[in-house]
């Protein structure tokens, strides 16, 4: 997989003509930015803009590049962004493997075996037969990365991925989302309101109002 920078161009976000935020940011490949703010500073909103689902009601200016490749004005489904939410958004109806099988690209060989083989490196070897309604909280938000992963993004975008987790499932679980990303080479930007999460990110950390 290529590896790529993440290019935040003089980005301004604004409500009724009310300034939001202000960031221009250069995020390398492996590296975590951490956005951090009290709620309604705009983290979302700006995550929202970078993916290309933000809502019309905002004024977004700036210009947004992945690479040599500025995505501003690309479809949503184009941009190469991956995400992470505060919940792990798993499809009810698929097993775990269908949920992972969802997001892969069409030409990606040996599905079943890659699957199987992601799946034993984060501990849940054997789990793809299962409904995802039988998992944990910790083993959903595993999936949720897997499912990330495999989707071959060429940055991630994180909003507040780990704030459902008990405090010990968040340490693991936290340890293993930043790892994978740093291995997989994704320019990621992380928004939260928990200092251990800025912390253990280990990147650059900006911090709003």
């Amino acid at each position: 997989m290529t590896s790529h920078t993440l290019i935040l161009d003089e980005v301004r976000l604004a409500l009724g003509g009310r300034t939001l935020m202000e960031i221009d940011a250069v995020i390398g490949p492996g590296e975590v930015l951490t956005v951090m703010g009290p709620s309604g500073a705009g983290k979302s909103t700006l995550l929202a803009m970078i993916a290309g689902f933000l809502d019309p009601a905002f004024e977004a200016r700036g210009r947004v590049w992945l690479g040599a490749r500025e995505i501003t004005a690309l479809p949503a489904e184009t941009r190469g962004i991956g995400l992470l939410f505060q919940d792990p958004l798993l499809f009810p109806h698929l097993t775990v493997a269908g949920n992972l099988r969802f997001g892969m690209p069409r030409g990606v060989k040996h599905r079943t075996a890659c699957i199987e083989q992601a799946l034993d490196e984060v501990g849940l070897a054997g789990f793809g037969p299962r409904d995802p309604a039988t998992l944990s909280g910790g083993q959903q938000a595993r999936i949720a990365l897997l499912r990330l992963l495999l989707s071959e993004p060429a940055a991630a975008l994180l909003d507040e991925p780990f704030s459902r987790l008990d405090r010990q499932l968040r340490h693991e679980v936290r340890q293993l989302v930043f790892d994978r990303l740093r291995r997989a080479g994704l320019p990621s930007l992380l928004v939260t309101h928990d200092h251990e999460d800025a912390e253990n990110a280990g990147g650059p950390v900006i911090t709003l109002g």
